[in-house]
């Protein structure tokens, strides 16, 4: 029993004199590992290649729809009712081509009278001519019946112009895309008899941003895409000088060849637009960053090996690529590790993947 107690009292006396001794070591702190200066750290490792600076065409992508360059509302001038319907919708008109033909209205009979009245004063005149060299009529009296002729042929012609509004032709060479009349029907002056539409040439109509337009001029190259999947190669004929209320965008017209008629009026077309070439580089799309204060641009390496910033601005956009401006032609971009460093700090530029990778 007395040796047992022995026991556990030398267990305890050994366990505190152990804890203790921690406690005394401990009273003297083991100095901190010494941080490496900025100046002795190894500088950051950077993938870098040299900016070529270039001539790009630049190219815009719009949206837009085609038109006809030609579209032409055929009215009836004067009244009657429609007798004669010489075409059918979606027929090919030449000028001068007859559409319709109305009711008279007793229209010849007015020229049969007009022409007779014409024929009796013009043979007054000539009796009363040959009077008037042998001294039987009055000279002064000659005007006043050469007067009476020229009325009479006024009224004749204005007689057969009333005619001829009757016989309704076609002013341009196109597409009968409407025939809103029947036969029959009776019609006002004004009223629209058929609707045509000139199918060659057509027209793209997109909208331009005001940002954009300043590369554009008259006579560009432009490129189609219809939805129905053909494509057309055309030039851009007009550049609005207003802007549209509401978008502030500019209207843009590309005119193409349409001979064979197969494009029609109306559908959706993606139009890219060459713009005006500029001197731009080819910088990857993943290089692109911000500076502190939220400005797009690169980062690039100066001839002390020093970090700059530098903003460009956007002109051209590819899949994996894009094209700015604000580059110098030899400067070293940073293409990876652009995003771990700061400006003005010093770093190792390499130009191969390999080299990155080393340790």
């Amino acid at each position: 029993m007395k040796f047992a107690r022995l026991t556990a009292v030398g267990v305890i006396l050994f366990t505190a004199l152990w804890i203790g001794s921690g406690y005394l070591r401990s009273s003297t702190p083991t100095p901190p590992p010494a941080r490496m200066s900025e100046a002795e750290r190894p500088p950051f490792r950077v993938l870098v290649e040299n900016v070529k600076v270039e001539t790009h065409a630049r190219r815009l992508a719009l949206t837009g729809r085609t038109q006809s360059d030609q579209r032409v509302l055929v009215s009836a001038r004067t009244n009657g009712i429609v007798k004669r319907l010489a075409v059918k919708r979606g027929a090919v008109v030449q000028p001068g081509d007859l559409i319709a033909e109305l009711s008279d209205e007793a229209r010849e009979a007015k020229v049969v009278e007009a022409r007779a009245r014409l024929s009796q004063r013009a043979a007054e005149l000539d009796a009363r001519q040959q009077l008037a060299q042998r001294g039987n009529f009055p000279m002064l009296n000659l005007e006043q019946l050469r007067a009476e002729k020229e009325a009479a042929e006024a009224s004749l012609a204005s007689a057969e112009a009333e005619l001829a509004r009757t016989r309704i032709t076609a002013p341009i060479a196109g597409i009968v895309n409407e025939l809103p009349v029947e036969m029959g029907q009776g019609v006002q002056m004004g009223a629209t008899i058929a609707d045509l539409i000139a199918p060659d040439p057509m027209l793209a109509v997109t909208e331009v941003p005001e940002r954009r337009l300043g590369g554009l001029r008259l006579g560009d190259p432009a490129s189609l895409k219809l939805v129905t999947g053909e494509t057309r190669e055309g030039r851009i004929s007009f550049i609005a000088r207003r802007p549209s209320g509401q978008t502030r965008t500019y209207r843009v017209d590309v005119t193409f060849a349409n001979g064979d008629g197969a494009i029609a009026d109306g559908i959706a077309a993606e139009v890219l637009l060459t713009l005006a070439p500029v001197a731009a580089s080819r910088v990857p799309r993943s290089a692109l960053t911000f500076s502190p204060e939220g400005q797009l641009g690169l980062r690039i390496v100066d001839e002390g090996n020093i970090v700059r910033f530098r903003p460009v601005e956007i002109i051209d956009d590819e899949t994996t690529h894009l094209w700015v401006t604000g580059l110098e032609q030899g400067m070293r971009l940073i293409t990876r590790g652009q995003d771990f460093i700061r400006e003005g700090q010093k770093v190792e530029p390499v130009a191969s993947l390999e080299a990155l990778a080393k340790p």
